[in-house]
């Protein structure tokens, strides 16, 4: 496994990894809202016992987080019926039925934490410190670098306007060049950006560059900012050591970020592990499964605002590697118009199953940006939401697939001129026939009405390869299952697979494409000796089979020479597959799917396809 798959593993250094915990109050404090949940061992296992919620108090007139905090928790002693605060601070360790053992919590409140990444090449170590400061759960609001064409004073109103609460730089291998990550530093310290926290706020500047220019740029930072250097993200052109960077970037969350937002300082006493960033504490939760299971997963979050995708695949050499993008113009709210402009009113309209005007969607969504906390009403409205969704997933999963990639420039030596004119793509690590689970998380897909809908809905956006298991966040509890196996692996695992997760089913996808009709895969289902289902299904077909929650089914996939369904073409696929509350989907499709642009074949395939999964029920 990576470096980052094993370091999620190191971190459960706590003296609460070897103590008994019987419960535990996890914490999520929201832009918006603070979510609590209760965890409790019950007969040796871990299970979620209950959940509260309530306002976010980071911003006036309370200006303090632990109000929310208390106020969530609150809400779970009275639903839970005992007694979890005293005081006004949380009871521990549980004693008689009081208080509980453990306190954990995640934080996105104040906007979460915003990092501007600078490097010497755009597709080299740029690129690689992006990939960092994404992991360790940053928004990135710019990334700067020697080649992106801006000129000096460019990139420094850039940094002055912006106000990052943190800066990453990065450049040059270890023994190369030092002059063109100076510079950088140089930039920097000449912006000196004031800091979004306030004139008491030392802006934290991460060093992760080449370790011979260490020295000058810490004489061009030293005295303005908070400089901390650690090992090279990118030491040598074939390797990638991102870690320490990640890490790093945590602590300073802590040390510096979150000292300085209203309140903290006193959840920072209270918590007994580190308080992670919202983002890194799903992609913690989603790399200790990938490892755990050995398998390769992508997880998306589709909020109001913005999308973020989170990948673990492995490389050509056979390394986990844990990828995380956030598209942040990419929303179902405040950010919908943002897909309509960058997907197109076609796009959107090919999910919709009727007749709709152009104009009359254009509205919807116009009435959505300025209304964005209504919910649909009707179930017209629904299926335009759920179409727009479609998009909105389609897009930041492309856009992540661009940043999850085999290392650019590994290939042969070259000189620092030579990677500066070097435009190559590296080819992504995401391998949708490798995939095994894709997990959905947001309000459109976890509060869907029915859960055909959300199966459909990341079916279509992403488009799965072969046989994938899906699954949906039942109540977002990730972030909080992310920290919690910082500390106990365990009891996070555990309620993740249990509590967390709502499996959908599995989805049977053969790559290739055809016309209509066509012969394209024969399946047999076999439950047991008395339940077998075999079926030719031809192309362009969505079938759906009962396999209940928790059932499993042997199934025999045999495709037309044309088509690959994990096998290669035209070759049989002997697996086991599990079911979920939807069941065993398979989908003859193909890929990439394309849906007819003639209106009256669209609606008709779109009707035929959410009633082969009963998506919509009789309407």
């Amino acid at each position: 496994m990576s470096e980052t798959l094993n370091a999620a593993e190191g971190i459960e250094s706590s003296s609460y990894a070897t103590k008994e915990i019987r419960s535990i109050v996890a914490t999520d404090c929201g832009s918006t809202t603070t979510k609590a949940i209760l965890i409790e061992k019950r007969d040796n296992d871990y299970r979620l016992v209950v959940r509260g919620e309530a306002p976010t108090t980071v911003e006036a007139p309370v200006e303090d987080v632990t109000a929310g905090v208390i106020n969530a928790i609150t809400e779970v002693e009275e639903l839970v019926g005992r007694q979890l605060l005293d005081d006004g601070k949380i009871l521990k360790p549980e004693k008689d039925g009081s208080g509980v053992d453990l306190y954990i919590s995640t934080s996105s409140a104040g906007g979460g934490l915003q990092m501007m990444v600078a490097g010497v090449v755009r597709n080299l170590t740029a690129e690689s410190a992006e990939r960092a400061a994404l992991g360790a759960g940053a928004i990135v609001m710019d990334v700067i670098a020697s080649n992106d064409k801006r000129l000096p004073h460019e990139k420094i109103e850039r940094i002055r306007a912006l106000r990052p609460d943190m800066i990453l730089l990065s450049g040059g291998v270890d023994g190369g060049t030092t002059s063109h990550v100076t510079e950088l530093a140089e930039i920097i310290g000449a912006a000196n950006p004031t800091p979004r926290l306030g004139i008491g706020y030392e802006l934290p500047v991460i060093y992760a560059g080449n370790k011979d220019a260490s020295d000058s740029v810490g004489a061009e930072l030293e005295g303005k900012m908070s400089i901390e250097i650690v090992d090279n993200l990118r030491p040598v052109l074939e390797k990638e050591n991102l870690m320490p960077t990640r890490l790093k970037i945590q602590d300073q969350f802590l040390e510096h970020v979150m000292a300085h937002a209203p309140g903290y300082g006193k959840l920072i006493d209270w918590a007994d592990a580190p308080i992670m960033p919202t983002p890194g504490a799903v992609g913690a939760i989603m790399q200790t499964v990938a490892r755990q299971q050995n398998i390769q997963l992508v997880g998306v979050d589709i909020g109001g605002a913005t999308t973020d995708v989170f990948s673990v695949f492995e490389n050509r050499d056979g390394i986990a590697k844990f990828n995380r993008t956030v598209s942040a113009n990419l929303g179902m709210s405040y950010s919908i118009s943002n897909v309509l402009a960058e997907a197109g009113l076609e796009n959107i309209l090919r999910w919709v199953p009727f007749e709709m005007d152009h104009a009359d969607l254009r509205n919807r969504i116009r009435n959505k940006t300025i209304r964005p906390t209504t919910i649909p009403q009707t179930l017209q409205e629904l299926i335009v939401e759920q179409a727009i969704a479609r998009e909105a997933l389609r897009l930041a999963f492309e856009q992540h697939k661009q940043l999850a990639v085999e290392l650019r420039g590994t290939q042969q030596q070259r000189t620092i001129s030579e990677a500066f004119a070097q435009s190559e793509s590296g080819e992504t690590l995401v391998n949708m026939l490798g995939l095994d689970l894709i997990v959905g998380s947001g309000g459109v897909l976890s509060h869907a009405p029915r859960r055909e809908q959300a199966m459909l809905m990341m079916i279509d956006a992403f488009q799965p390869e072969g046989i994938t298991r899906l699954a949906v966040d039942s109540i977002f509890m990730m972030p909080q299952l992310g920290v919690l196996a910082q500390v106990n692996q365990e009891a996070a695992t555990q309620v993740f697979e249990r509590d967390c997760l709502v499996h959908l089913g599995t989805c049977i996808a053969p790559v290739g494409t055809a016309n209509p009709g066509d012969a394209c895969l024969s399946v047999r289902v076999e439950q047991s000796e008395d339940e077998t289902i075999i079926e030719d299904v031809p192309f362009g077909q969505l079938r759906l089979y009962p396999l209940g929650n928790g059932q499993k089914a042997n199934v025999k996939v045999q495709p037309d020479r044309r088509f690959d369904v994990g096998a290669n073409h035209g070759h049989l696929m002997d697996t086991e597959v599990t079911g979920g509350v939807v069941g065993l989907v398979v989908d003859t499709r193909g890929r990439p799917l394309e849906v007819s642009p003639e209106a009256t074949l669209r609606v008709g395939d779109l009707k035929k396809w959410t009633e082969a999964l009963d998506a919509y029920g009789a309407h």
